[in-house]
């Protein structure tokens, strides 16, 4: 078996995976690559292989770093499965159709740029119809169901406890006379999330491939997430000021809002208008409301015998462009929730423009920003910030809050190899800044000495 690793190779983006294995391909992931303009271009558009030779893609999750180029991966040429579970299914059939209108909106823009140099327009990666095409060749399976995919290869999915429908892969293969299973981590969850339930373990693995986002970081304890917010937003408000929270629509943006919700209920926040101002993150939501079976036990019993955890009666959903545009006539003190998390595209730079220049402002960022984003520059206390191409002063606070992670960090991802059983032969560490996967394979390294432990480069092979 030979794995090629064609993407989130010492980086955290466009995560992709070509198994080759009894004369087939499997595609695990597929996608986007998020840069540097020309660098994304490239490769977002041109596959390493030839996508009508993929026999079948697995998908662990519907981030858009994960599926975000299938939709172009099918408008090449791909007739296969694309197979996950039912919740990713659910998610990803909004994210990519929301991703194909950032690309019809990216390539207007570029257009208009390149029409006053002259220039003939760029077309977008896909389109919303490619992207329809492509949730048409999903196909939803049960976690811990195991399912035949190729000859050879049988596919389980287990929780990851990283966003809703998020899986661990596990792929038991036979080659000739030989059998192992090979796990694929996906994006690990930190365990005691208030929404979703723990990562479960996986039993007999003799090769792992695993993320390595926080591989060489610790977050700040859970414990003290919600007494931190309550404090930040209290204060703000105290002086009239507004709270604008960058979050990402899936995952981050319910967990913010069930956490306001708890706080309001405990009476530590006062009852002042919030507003979540993203579709994507509204659609996202109701998504969350389908899929309950994906909750842990503590958010269900709520959800079945007190109220809906993502609803309350001072919280107000905006799809609407003009009722988002409202929101800049605010004088009252709010808080506005809006994608994306790291402010690098959305309705969060209208309100980020409109609002760091006050010094009553808070601005929250409770998630993973990667660097070079304006989210990073704004947290790293770069001043002025360029938004929409001028300077804008940050004289708002500015906080971060990493507690609210859905990534492991390096304790709670050592945590998850030890729960793992069997005699681990491989590691490769893959899935995070170049520095994190060092840190990440030198940990394991020493956890596991008899296991080869491997941080892949763009594009190189490894032979199982």
């Amino acid at each position: 078996m030979k794995v090629h690793f064609l993407g989130a190779t010492r980086t955290t983006t466009g995560s992709m995976y070509l198994f080759e294995i009894n004369g087939r391909r499997l595609l695990l992931e597929c996608g986007l690559y998020q840069g540097r303009r020309d660098e994304s271009i490239e490769r977002n558009c041109c596959f390493p292989f030839d996508p009508k030779q993929v026999d079948a893609v697995v998908l662990s999750h519907a981030h858009i770093d994960h599926c975000g180029n299938l939709p172009n991966l099918c408008k090449q040429g791909f007739e296969g499965n694309i197979y996950c579970t039912f919740a990713t299914r659910s998610l990803a059939s909004i994210m990519l159709v929301d991703s194909a209108e950032i690309q019809r909106s990216d390539a207007e823009f570029v257009s208009k740029k390149r029409a006053k140099q002259g220039l003939p327009p760029v077309q977008p990666l896909y389109t919303a119809a490619d992207a329809d095409k492509a949730i048409r060749q999903f196909v939803g399976i049960n976690y811990d169901r195991p399912f035949p995919l190729l000859d050879g290869v049988t596919v389980t999915f287990k929780d990851a406890g990283h966003i809703l429908g998020s899986a661990q892969v596990v792929l038991d293969i036979r080659e000739g006379a030989e059998k192992f299973r090979y796990l694929f981590s996906g994006d690990v969850g930190r365990g005691g999330d208030d929404i979703l339930r723990d990562p479960a373990p996986v039993t007999n693995v003799d090769y792992l491939q695993i993320e390595s986002t926080y591989g060489g970081r610790e977050h700040t304890a859970k414990d003290n997430a919600n007494e931190l917010v309550a404090k930040l937003v209290t204060e703000t408000l105290a002086q009239r000021g507004r709270v604008i929270i960058p979050a990402f629509s899936v995952g981050r943006t319910q967990q913010i809002v069930y956490t306001l919700h708890q706080l309001t209920l405990a009476g530590q926040l006062p009852k002042v208008p919030i507003f979540v101002d993203s579709p994507l993150s509204v659609n996202a939501t109701e998504v969350f409301r389908l899929h309950p079976e994906c909750f842990n036990d503590s958010i269900y019993k709520f959800l079945r015998e007190k109220a809906n955890p993502f609803g309350m009666e001072n919280l107000t959903y905006i799809r609407e462009v003009a009722h988002s545009m409202k929101l800049n006539d605010l004088k009252e003190p709010a808080i506005i929730i809006s994608a994306s998390g790291m402010a690098e595209a959305g309705r969060i730079r209208h309100h980020l423009k409109n609002n760091l220049g006050d010094p009553k402002n808070l601005i929250l960022f409770i998630g993973y920003c990667a660097e070079h984003t304006l989210g990073a520059q704004i947290v790293a206390g770069k001043n002025p910030v360029n938004i929409f191409g001028l300077p804008v002063a940050v004289q708002a606070r500015v906080a971060s809050i990493d507690s609210f992670s859905g990534h492991a960090d390096k304790n709670e991802l050592r945590h998850y190899v030890e729960n793992i059983s069997g005699n681990l032969k491989v590691i490769t560490c893959i899935h995070g800044e170049e520095s994190q996967c060092l840190a990440h394979a030198e940990t394991l390294q020493r956890l596991k000495p008899k296991a080869k432990v491997l941080v892949p480069e763009y594009q190189q092979v490894v032979e199982i």
